[in-house]
């Protein structure tokens, strides 16, 4: 008599098992590879990264990178489709207003005071398996 199989799948939906090695790759895979993206284009492009993913009680600054006189903080962002829009759209008057703040700690707490300061972002459209399919510098974003 065959028993039955005790493997069980970890998930179901919809009728078919999902096995974890066919599982998406979870939000901050995502944002790991996009931050990771743009680090990489920014020094391509002579940017020197200073800080990745720097955080206070007010915010994060994903990348703080300088060239020559100017500092530059950088907001990534991805997405992976676009049923909620484009990366770039998802910058709000309030995320501008938390990066901004965020800056302004950073800048007081290692006294930052003589350089020119720039806010860019990064558009990173994702694939499934987290490919880069485009990459969008916007410079003076905000």
């Amino acid at each position: 008599m065959n028993e039955p199989s005790k493997a069980k799948p970890s998930t179901t939906r919809g009728g078919s098992a999902i096995h974890k090695n066919t599982a998406a790759p979870h939000r901050k895979d995502k944002g790991r590879a996009a931050e990771e993206a743009a680090a990489s284009y920014l020094e391509q492009a002579g940017w020197l990264i200073v800080e990745r993913n720097w955080s206070c009680r007010s915010g994060e600054l994903d990348i703080v990178a300088e060239k020559g006189e100017t500092l530059l903080f950088v907001e990534v962002r991805s997405r992976s489709g676009i049923g909620y829009g484009m990366p770039a759209e998802s910058i709000d008057g309030r995320k501008i207003q938390q990066v901004r703040r965020t800056a302004e700690v950073y800048l007081h707490r290692f006294g930052i005071s003589d350089r020119q300061i720039r806010f860019d972002a990064v558009a990173v459209m994702l694939g499934r398996n987290l490919e880069i399919r485009s990459l969008e510098h916007i410079e003076d974003a905000f």
